[in-house]
């Protein structure tokens, strides 16, 4: 028996951190994450940022990254069904009411309304041959296929002001979420948050800043040990070039695909 080959696995690492300005006035982080990984080297990831506006947000945040991980968890996804386009969406759509349905449920249970709890979402469904991201609000999702072509599957949907957006909470949220799917040999996910996407997308043409995101990418494939390269990933975020170009809460998740 060779014992000596390793199995293909994601490598992940991700972190939520606290903007400048929030440390400031003393007050919460609002951003949120979560992610899994399913069987047969499938991945799902969320991120989420809780309206700034909104008294609830962080917990808004965090209910809708948990509520649609667990959901795509709790789902029979597998690589036969990420083959049809149509069940891809399908997923993806079920995952952003299961998400929208925690929050209002959460919003009740605390006697608040569900805009108190209002916040963003991003979900990401990889495997080694596709990805397909969902996006309500701000933020953005991209990915690398093995050619090394790197793409935004979802941009920032902001309003007629930059920091006007989409929310959960919003009654057309679902129908109008960006949905997006790449069937390429993919080799890499980002998800993050608002915070960061001036440093992250060239805002003229839309298009992902590659001198932002390839050295993470390096970053995350030749990472040995998650809670050194999470550590790493936080001081990443709360460096002076991230900090002297934004100061509201970020969050990053980076994924890479060792086919070793």
């Amino acid at each position: 028996m060779n014992t000596s080959k390793q199995i293909s696995h994601w490598r992940v690492v991700a972190a939520s951190v606290c903007g400048t300005s929030h440390i400031r006035n003393k007050q919460l982080c609002q951003d949120a994450h979560n992610w899994q990984l399913l069987p047969d080297n499938i991945l799902v990831a969320a991120a989420a940022d809780g309206a700034g506006s909104a008294s609830q947000g962080k917990i808004g945040a965090m209910v809708a990254t948990e509520a649609a991980v667990e959901h795509l968890s709790h789902k029979e996804v597998s690589r036969a069904v990420l083959a049809d386009d149509l069940d891809v969406q399908s997923l993806l759509s079920d995952a952003l009411l299961a998400a929208k349905k925690a929050v209002e449920a959460e919003a009740a249970a605390c006697s608040q309304q569900p805009q108190d709890l209002a916040t963003t979402l991003i979900i990401t469904i990889a495997t080694p041959e596709m990805v397909a991201a969902a996006q309500i609000g701000d933020g953005m999702a991209v990915a690398k296929n093995r050619q090394g072509n790197l793409i935004a599957l979802t941009i920032p949907n902001n309003g007629e002001y930059i920091n006007e957006t989409t929310f959960l909470t919003s009654l057309d949220a679902i129908d109008t979420a960006q949905m997006r799917l790449w069937r390429e040999e993919i080799v890499n996910v980002g998800i993050l948050t608002d915070g960061l996407q001036m440093l992250a997308l060239n805002m003229v043409v839309g298009e992902p800043h590659k001198p932002f995101f390839f050295p993470l990418f390096d970053f995350i494939e030749n990472a040995e040990d998650k809670s050194l390269a999470k550590e790493q990933l936080v001081r990443f975020l709360g460096s002076e070039r991230i900090t002297q170009r934004t100061d509201d809460d970020l969050t990053l998740i980076i994924a890479a695909f060792n086919r070793s």
